[in-house]
């Protein structure tokens, strides 16, 4: 572990390789799961706020689950997420013609329609934040999903924390990706 500010980071972020493949996965991570995407207090009035916006870009599906359980939920954790069609999909996505779920919230961002990106846990995967009284955890969540973008990670020798260095900027600042990259960096040199 590597601590940085009030976060405890796993090395695994550092050392292993990752980079999405999306035409392999088909985006099956806004799909599989226990629970919908791990929400900051801050993000749950604005997905209230921007859901007219986001609408015309979600499934008919997905629609009527937020008109019927709203456009956030609690889960059996007593976490805020966010509401899942038939406990699967994100209720937020949508499909492109290739078959691929993409998210209806960045779609929206992308085209000037909302000032969101998306949920910061959404844009960290495959990292995942748990926040404890005194700390964040920083970890790297490896699954069967996400073979593919491991191998590519591999292929091109992206390390995770390279992967997502935007989303977790967005997260935790320039001043923390700084230091992390020097711990990379130290990392690297010890091996």
């Amino acid at each position: 572990m590597l601590q940085i500010e009030n976060t405890l980071i796993s090395l695994d972020i550092l050392e292993k390789k990752f980079v999405c493949n999306l035409h392999a996965c088909k985006g099956a991570c806004c799909v599989e799961g226990d629970s919908g995407a791990p929400l900051d207090a801050e993000e749950t009035p604005i997905l209230e706020q921007i859901f007219p916006q986001v609408k015309p870009y979600m499934t008919p599906e997905g629609i009527e689950t937020v008109q019927k359980l709203g456009t956030w939920v609690v889960d059996d954790d007593g976490d805020k997420v966010t509401p899942l069609v038939n406990n699967r999909e994100c209720a937020y996505v949508y499909r492109n013609q290739e078959g691929i779920v993409l998210c209806a919230i960045e779609k929206a961002f992308n085209e000037g329609k909302v000032s969101f990106q998306k949920p910061v846990s959404c844009h960290l995967y495959p990292i995942r934040v748990k926040k404890y009284a005194d700390f964040d955890a920083v970890n790297y969540e490896s699954n069967h999903l996400c073979v593919p973008a491991r191998v590519n990670g591999e292929k091109l020798g992206v390390p995770v924390y390279q992967f997502v260095r935007g989303p977790l900027i967005r997260k935790f600042g320039e001043e923390w990706f700084h230091q992390l990259e020097i711990a990379a960096n130290e990392l690297l040199k010890a091996k």
